[in-house]
């Protein structure tokens, strides 16, 4: 069983926002997969599915993006999902627009979502897919930066990464971790 995460902010007023972009490539993945994300449990709007004869749970934590680990960790508990079966995909301003990173495992860095996430299953070692969303000018504006909306030129180039996010996703529940980071780093 894969629990597959994308990080974000309640949708609405956060919606079409570069913090956003794990929230939107698990609505992407939904649509790739025919799966309605429209159960509520866990302080999550979840959906499930079956890839290659894996149960996939695709969940959006409604906690706010600080809190997202709350909400990971009851999933995590509830279905006895192992740290390395639990996919993070979300926004890093130190990646370039447009593009991802596959990674194993590793640190949290700066982004408030994965330290929750951290903190909560209490380990670094599970893989996360991280959506490069650019940085801003100035370091003080990395807060307005990640929750600024998002023009229609930009939002092309992020649908592209989000995309391939999905993709990549698919892949590693098909294919394992490897080929996918093979594949699309």
């Amino acid at each position: 069983m894969y629990l597959v995460v994308g990080l974000g902010n309640p949708e609405g007023e956060y919606s079409n926002t570069r913090h956003n972009m794990g929230f939107d490539t698990i609505n992407k993945i939904a649509e790739k997969l025919d799966v309605k994300i429209s159960k509520e449990k866990f302080k999550g709007l979840y959906g499930e599915t079956v890839v290659n004869d894996e149960k996939v749970i695709l969940l959006k934590p409604q906690t706010y993006m600080n809190l997202s680990g709350d909400s990971v960790i009851q999933f995590k508990n509830f279905y006895k999902i192992p740290a390395e079966k639990i996919i993070i995909i979300y926004d890093d301003m130190d990646i370039e627009k447009g593009t991802i990173k596959i990674r194993k495992k590793g640190g949290p860095g700066s982004h408030n979502g994965m330290k929750s996430i951290v903190e909560s299953i209490n380990t670094e070692e599970f893989p996360r897919i991280r959506v490069g969303i650019g940085k801003p000018m100035f370091k003080e504006m990395m807060i307005a930066y990640v929750l600024q909306k998002i023009d229609e030129e930009e939002r092309k180039l992020l649908d592209s990464a989000i995309n391939k996010a999905a993709d990549a996703t698919i892949d590693i529940i098909k294919k394992g971790i490897d080929k996918a980071m093979n594949l699309y780093n």
